[in-house]
């Protein structure tokens, strides 16, 4: 029996091995100092997508308050949780941290509104899809290198990018019930004609961790940011059975907690019963399965690093909670049709004339396809942060419509008496 202290970093056999990668579509020397997969991983830290995310909202909007998630505090808050369960199950940490990084590389400005809205201007065309995009911007968008476009990244990153949720084809090469309206994106489709990512199989357990840790974190976060943010209470919780034990333990080991402390003390026992969760269910699969190779798990029937059967109804329930309280929210919902209609505006704009955006987007268009324009209109606007979009809109219309609404901030963070 392998014998280690908490917190030791190993790499076990099924884990994805670096020194074994697939490799990348271009190939280059290797560095004499770090990994292929700690590479990826710096590559999309500076990337120009990535700090995009600083001003890319979740569910609020860019100036609703400074203490509100954006895409780029969630990106790190899913990529340390994702460190923690690749340490503890020994996978690669660097390959879970880079597909962290990057899950949320190709959502628009105004969170899933700003998808919700591009998605339905494309629709003669193939449709908007954030993971695609994301593929788009690794691959094809992001101009940054002399010798490529995109970042050149190893298989096993790209592979856990387009299938971290899961196989895109079933055991027939038919779309999974989530594609089966509109298909595969395009995007997917091209590059995996000329880089099979084998989209009938699971990824590996790095983007398996990845993709739970980005749940774990949402469900968390959006709590609290839903909470501070007064559109439901701490007794409304009581209803999510899960919640509500935690708020028992809580009051029990604190009675009369301040609530920005119990907030904390809720949001940080739900990432760690989650963590724990996932630590165990995965030992237990792992064990079942005995994989020898990271191939065994991509051939495996089912994910093996998954949620308890207790845990995933927790997690349904908390999504629910969440969807109906506070991304359904009137207020949040006012805020949304808003951005929504500033979105639709700009690819109007757009569409009628090419020309109306920046010269490096605009040109190259003349006497091209309709879906090509569409789609190169899309690129730009998807890469819009929530203040560049407003501010477009502003250059291109005589009213901009007003996003502005400031939740009452309560429970935050007292200074000291």
């Amino acid at each position: 029996m392998q014998v280690r202290q908490n917190g030791e970093r190993w790499r076990a056999p099924y884990a994805t091995d670096p020194a074994a990668t697939r490799g990348r579509l271009i190939p280059e020397a290797f560095s004499p100092t770090r990994s292929d997969f700690q590479r990826d991983r710096d590559r999309i830290i500076h990337s120009t997508a990535f700090r995009r995310l600083k001003h890319k909202t979740q569910v609020f909007v860019h100036h609703e308050g400074d203490h509100y998630r954006t895409r780029l505090t969630h990106s790190l808050e899913v990529s340390q949780i994702a460190r923690a369960l690749a340490r503890a199950l020994g996978l690669d940490e660097d390959l879970a941290e880079a597909l962290a990084l990057s899950h949320d590389l190709g959502h628009t400005c105004f969170g899933h509104t700003g998808e919700d809205a591009l998605h339905a201007c494309m629709a003669a065309y193939g449709g908007f899809d954030h993971n695609a995009q994301a593929l788009r911007i690794v691959t094809r968008l992001e101009r940054r290198y002399a010798g490529f476009d995109g970042l050149n990244l190893t298989w096993e990153t790209l592979e856990g990018l387009v299938k971290h949720n899961g196989p895109l084809l079933d055991a027939r090469g038919v779309p999974i019930p989530r594609y089966a309206a509109d298909g595969i994106p395009a995007a997917v489709i091209e590059y995996n004609a000329v880089n099979d990512l084998e989209l009938s199989r699971f990824a590996g357990p790095e983007a398996q961790a990845a993709a739970l840790a980005d749940d774990i974190a949402y469900d968390a976060h959006d709590l609290d940011d839903g909470l501070r943010a007064g559109l439901f209470d701490l007794a409304d919780l009581a209803t999510v059975p899960f919640l509500k034990g935690l708020l028992d333990e809580i009051d029990a080991l604190h009675p009369g907690l301040e609530p920005s402390r119990k907030i904390h003390e809720l949001a940080r026992r739900v990432i760690t019963r989650f963590v724990e969760d996932v630590i165990r269910e995965g030992e237990a699969r792992l064990a079942a399965l005995a994989p020898g190779s990271v191939g065994d798990i991509r051939a495996a029937a089912e994910p093996v690093i998954a949620f308890s059967p207790a845990i995933a109804t927790a997690d349904a329930d908390i999504k629910r909670f969440l969807f109906a309280r506070m991304y359904r929210h009137p207020e949040v919902m006012a805020v949304r049709a808003k951005a929504a209609t500033i979105v639709d505006d700009l690819f109007a704009a757009f569409r009628a004339d090419p020309a109306r955006m920046p010269e490096e987007w605009s040109a190259g268009l003349e006497g091209a396809s309709e879906s090509r324009i569409a789609r190169r209109i899309a690129d730009y606007i998807a890469g819009m942060t929530d203040t560049y979009a407003v501010l477009e809109h502003g250059r291109l219309f005589p009213v901009t419509p007003n996003l502005h609404w400031s939740p009452p901030s309560r429970g935050l963070p007292l200074t000291e008496p």
